[in-house]
């Protein structure tokens, strides 16, 4: 009686550790994309690294303000966790597009 629930709790305790790992992998995905188009590269070659370092099956929304250029990176909740209630990993960046007076 006690495997199975031992199971349970190292797989929710996994999906936990994997969750903390994709929001780690949201911020730098989304700071590594915004840096890049603030710098004036080409919006593919941002969102292609930018998804290289992003948990697989990431979503990426570019948003360019006046001057300033923001990404935002959003992951799945890994399916072990879907009954938690727990917010997906997500991450912000904002970057001050270079090159303007």
């Amino acid at each position: 009686m006690a495997l199975p629930a031992l199971v349970l709790v190292l797989a929710t305790a996994l999906a936990a550790v994997r969750l903390g790992i994709d929001q780690v992998r949201c911020v730098d995905a989304s700071g590594t994309a915004a840096r890049l188009l603030a710098r004036g590269e080409a919006g593919e070659v941002a969102r292609s690294r930018a998804l290289a370092v992003a948990p697989e099956g990431a979503r990426l929304v570019v948003a360019f303000g006046p001057d300033t250029v923001r990404v935002t990176v959003t992951a799945a909740l890994p399916l072990e966790l879907g009954w938690s209630g727990l917010p997906e990993p997500r991450a912000e960046a904002v970057a001050a597009v270079e090159g303007l007076p």
